[in-house]
Parts: C-alpha cells; structure tokens; sequence
C-alpha cells in the first residue's frame, strides 16, 4: 500500500511497533510531528482530493477508547462497546459518513494496541458476555498488512473467551486469520450491498465475488462469520437487486452455520450529509429527496418502510429468524 507521506507523532516515534510499521513502508518519507492534530485537524484541506493521495500519520490515542455503542447498532448482548484504532477508510464509498465527519482523508492509525485492550477489559469487567465491535470509524481488515492490528488483537482475545470482538469489514486481507486457529469469541462481519450499489458508490471496494470467496475460506475454515447488508439504499429495482445478491451470496456460505445477518438503513447526521454534498456536488445521491428529522438524515419513511420490509422477506428465504437482526 502506498502512501504521499508518514507522519509519526514523536512520543511514538521510537516504540518497537512503529518501527516495524516503518520498516514496511520503507519506501515513503517520514516527517515527525508533535500530535496528530496538527495534520489531521487543519483547517483549508479538502477530503476530494486528499482522498486520491492520502498520508499515514502514526499516532497515540488519549483518553476514552472504548466507548458505549450507539443504540442498535449491533446484535443483542450483555453490553455492547466499540473502539477505533484508526480514523478513515481505504475504500472510498461515496454514501460513508466519515467523508462528513473529519475534515481530512489522511489515515490515523493509533498505535498504542495495548492501552486498547486494557481499556477493552476495563469495560468488560463484571459482565457476563460484552461485544466489542471494531470497524467502526474505519475497516478493520483493510490495512492489516500494514497495522498487524488484528494480529495483535486475536492473541489478546484468545485469552478473553468471555469477551466478544466482532471485525467488520469490506477487506478481504484474511491471509492472517486463515494462518490461526479460529476463535469462538472473534466474528468478521463482512459487509454487501447490491452489485449496481457497488458498481456506483463503493470505489477502491473489492468485487463481491471476492468478498464472498475470503468469508467461503474463513468459514470452511470453522471461523464464525457474520453477514451486513448495509446500507440499503432505496431505488426502484431494488427487489431484483437484492433478490440477485442474496442468490450468490448464499449459493457460496452455508447460511445455516452463519453466526449473525443484518439489515441497515441509510442514515446520516445533517451536518455530515451537508459537508459531503458540498464536496460532491453533482452526485446524484445527494439530490434526491430525504427525510430530515432529529439531526438525521434519512430516506423517506414509505421507502424505508417498502425497501425493509421487501428485503426481509427475501433474506427470511435463506436463514432463519433467530440468527436475524436490524441494525438501526
């Protein structure tokens, strides 16, 4: 993977981790700063076109790492929480909230793994069975090669059976996990939408063919895989569309060892959905008619109704209900 430039936060400059990510990316300059604020966080940057270059800024996260997860967001469990080891995605999906949510298309990668987990058990302590979700403000997979994070972090979970870690992804950088044993208390979640959403809005994604073949490998391998079908996002054809991507996806997987399957609505803060507007003005996405309410963004109430009720009803086809939920 390459990148315009690495940026490396000096109180981490010299840790054993760095250095290894370095030696990786031997190739590309490296430039130490004070805190990563002062590149990520400037102001006059322009996500468009930094999103066509982006730089690597190697850092270390402060205070609060694990936090509450939003209501709804994932399935049901004793608590639920989510931690972000980096900000920004190497995909590039037109719908992505971050492009709203950072004024920078510049990768964060926090490198203090350890505080992570130390926070990570914090948060567990006491409860019967916690989910952990990563993913959230990035992809969990797609930098691996660079990151090692989920290397790291299956050692740690390994030893957590209680704790439950689920790694949402697009990626299909699985070489690590197909090299390990699986593990009960780790689930990669891989996201789909339809081939047309794909063809449109999810640049740098890899096909779905490709995805389904990395979660075919981690399944037959005995690792508990989960599916997202996320976002739905509205259109005429809709039905067909879905109904052609459930008939691949589980012509590959075997839906009755599946250990989750999810629907998600498009949805968005105002404020997001305005900025990322203004940067692409001529996507037609942006100009179609939505739901404003709450600070949300979303799309109108009969088609959400219509499109979740229509795209259930075709899922409820290939799994069973118990292994179904919708993520608001």
């Amino acid at each position: 993977m390459k990148f315009s430039c690495i940026y490396v936060e000096r109180e981490v400059r010299d840790t054993p981790r760095v250095k290894e990510i370095l030696q990786r990316v031997s190739d590309t300059a490296v430039v130490t700063i004070e805190r990563y604020g002062e590149v990520f966080n400037r102001r006059a940057q322009n996500f468009r076109l930094q999103k066509k270059n982006p730089a690597l800024i190697l850092a270390k996260k402060h205070g609060n790492l694990v936090l509450p997860a939003p209501p709804g967001y994932g399935f049901d469990a004793d608590a639920s929480f989510y931690f972000s080891h980096m900000y920004n995605c190497v995909y590039d999906c037109r719908y992505c909230f971050l492009q709203g949510m950072y004024r920078s298309a510049n990768y964060v990668l926090f490198t203090n793994y350890e505080d992570f987990a130390d926070q990570i058990a914090a948060a567990g302590q006491g409860l019967l069975h916690p989910v952990f979700y990563s993913g959230y403000d990035c992809d969990s997979l797609a930098l691996e090669p660079v990151s090692s994070f989920i290397d790291f972090f299956l050692d740690w979970f390994s030893a957590q059976p209680r704790l439950t870690m689920e790694i949402r992804t697009k990626s299909t950088q699985v070489r690590g996990l197909l090299q390990r044993q699986p593990l009960d208390n780790c689930i990669v979640a891989m996201s789909f939408t339809p081939q047309t959403t794909w063809q449109r809005w999810e640049r740098k994604v890899p096909t779905i063919e490709k995805r389904l073949d990395a979660l075919s490998r981690l399944q037959q391998q005995g690792w508990p895989i989960a599916l997202r079908f996320e976002p739905l996002i509205y259109s005429q054809t809709f039905r067909q569309e879905y109904a052609e991507l459930f008939a691949t996806v589980f012509d590959r997987l075997e839906a009755a060892d599946l250990h989750s399957v999810s629907l998600g609505l498009f949805r968005m803060p105002k404020k997001f959905f305005s900025d990322i507007a203004t940067l692409y003005p001529d996507e037609p996405l942006f100009a179609r008619r939505y739901n404003h309410r709450d600070g949300q963004v979303n799309q109108l109430p009969e088609q959400e109704l219509e499109m979740q009720n229509q795209v259930q009803e075709l899922l409820f086809r290939y799994i069973d209900k118990r292994q179904y939920y919708h993520c608001a």
